[in-house]
């Protein structure tokens, strides 16, 4: 019994403190004298919020595959459907889930407070599966009176609950699909209607958020630069795209696409583009910095921290180390771009055609030191690296753009992000343990 009555306690505890916590924010935004305070500490009653709550909860309905992401106005079906309802197959979809199924809510963006307070938890369990389970302890603690917290209780497990019979609307994706051997006959027809499997795309939002931006994700790519061996694998996202649902008010799509700001990552799904083996040498340029910021992956890199830069993030750690991440990034390019340049031919630097920086022939071109003695020596002089660096910095720089005033201060910085970069430096090193000594 004491069991009981303290998981009871600790149940009301819990609902106790959200619904604080919802009145506190409230009331901070009131002045003392303001009546409206009195109205607020009585709706937020346990047993008035409650029950205001279960006659709302009948505004939303529970999703994992969701119309409103495909058109915000379509009134047609929504599905709740679990993993292991779903056919078992060989592609990733839905029915991978299982035990991390989060699901969806659309409806009433306003009544989005009554799926907060059924996702608390007590002991691993949401308050929404402790009502559909009929805990005893859950209706103990929402009132007194069992047949009301049993009416109570059902009225909140009936979120999951499908609404009326299956719709489609005019404004939903509809394909017609042919099930017979007769397409002239309009009832040898079915009528599909592709849903937005909301649940798998806020799993896959979660995984490339943590793959791109997670602190273990960030180990792993220092690991990578430093040459280290790690625990977890360093993954990237190329051609990565990003769509926008709803615009400046995500909430009126759905409860997870409001936490994710309306962002859903969409995968590079692209024929193969075609890309010749022949790598020609930098022949008739000043610099090899343009052609390296025509790659794409460089262009993405570089306009995401321009747009980071320019949203004017606070002065912060987090700040900091989320903007060398990007440039650590931005220099792993650069280093994988200068290394294909060693599989031209030694002194390729040396065409009377090549106009490249003289610091630039000496980084791309360090075999031609096997053959040519004055640029062996200026090369083993070791002052290139340091201009490397400096023309690495204005580079990036300018690439900022007119908007944020680049300055002395920051081309310092980027030049000091290249010269402590373990790659950079492991490179430079291999070069003179093989050369040093050889063709001078």
């Amino acid at each position: 019994m004491l069991s009981q009555e303290s998981s009871v306690a600790r149940l009301r505890s819990v609902i106790d403190e959200f619904l604080k916590t919802r009145l506190t924010d409230k009331l901070d935004k009131l002045s003392d004298e303001d009546p409206k305070r009195s109205e607020l500490a009585a709706q937020f009653e346990p047993r008035t919020w409650v029950a205001d709550a279960a006659r709302r909860v009948g505004q939303l309905q529970a999703v994992t595959h969701s119309l409103k992401a495909i058109h915000p106005d379509a009134r047609g079906t929504s599905l709740y459907a679990t993993p292991q309802s779903l056919l078992k197959h060989g592609l990733v979809g839905s029915h991978c889930l299982n035990e991390e199924l989060v699901s969806d809510v659309v409806g009433n963006a306003a009544a989005l407070d009554v799926y907060k307070f059924l996702r608390l938890t007590h002991d691993g369990k949401t308050l929404l599966q402790l009502a559909q389970e009929g805990d005893p302890n859950l209706a103990a603690a929402l009132s007194d009176d069992d047949e009301q917290a049993r009416a109570w209780m059902k009225a909140f497990a009936g979120l999951v609950e499908p609404r009326g019979s299956a719709a489609s609307h005019a404004l939903a994706k509809q394909i017609y699909w042919l099930i017979g051997d007769e397409p002239a006959d309009d009832a040898q027809f079915h009528l599909l209607m592709p849903l937005y499997a909301s649940s798998l795309a806020h799993r896959v939002y979660q995984t490339i958020q943590d793959d791109r931006f997670g602190d273990a994700a960030k180990a792993a790519r220092q690991a990578r630069r430093e040459r280290q061996l790690c625990d977890r694998d360093d993954r990237e996202y190329r051609d990565l795209a990003v769509q926008k649902l709803g615009g400046t008010k995500p909430q009126n799509i759905s409860q997870l696409n409001s936490e994710r700001g309306g962002n859903n990552y969409l995968l590079a799904s692209l024929p193969p583009r075609w890309r010749t083996n022949e790598l020609k040498p930098p022949l008739m340029i000043e610099s090899v910095f343009p052609r390296f910021a025509r790659r794409k992956p460089v262009r993405t890199l570089i306009t995401e921290l321009r747009r980071f830069l320019e949203s004017d993030p606070d002065k912060t750690m987090e700040t900091r180390d989320h903007r060398d991440e990007l440039v650590d990034r931005i220099i792993d390019e650069l280093y994988d771009f200068a290394a294909e340049f060693r599989a031209l031919a030694p002194a390729w630097s040396g065409d009377p055609r090549c106009g490249l920086a003289r610091a630039e022939t000496l980084w791309l071109d360090p075999d031609r030191t096997l053959t040519d003695a004055d640029f062996s020596d200026e090369w083993h002089r070791m002052e290139w690296p340091a201009e490397i660096r400096q023309r690495f910095a204005a580079w990036l720089n300018k690439e900022m753009g007119d908007k944020l005033p680049m300055g002395e201060v920051e081309h310092r910085h980027w030049s000091d992000e290249l010269g402590h970069d373990m790659r950079w430096k492991a490179q430079i090193d291999s070069d003179w343990r093989r050369l040093n000594g050889r063709g001078r």
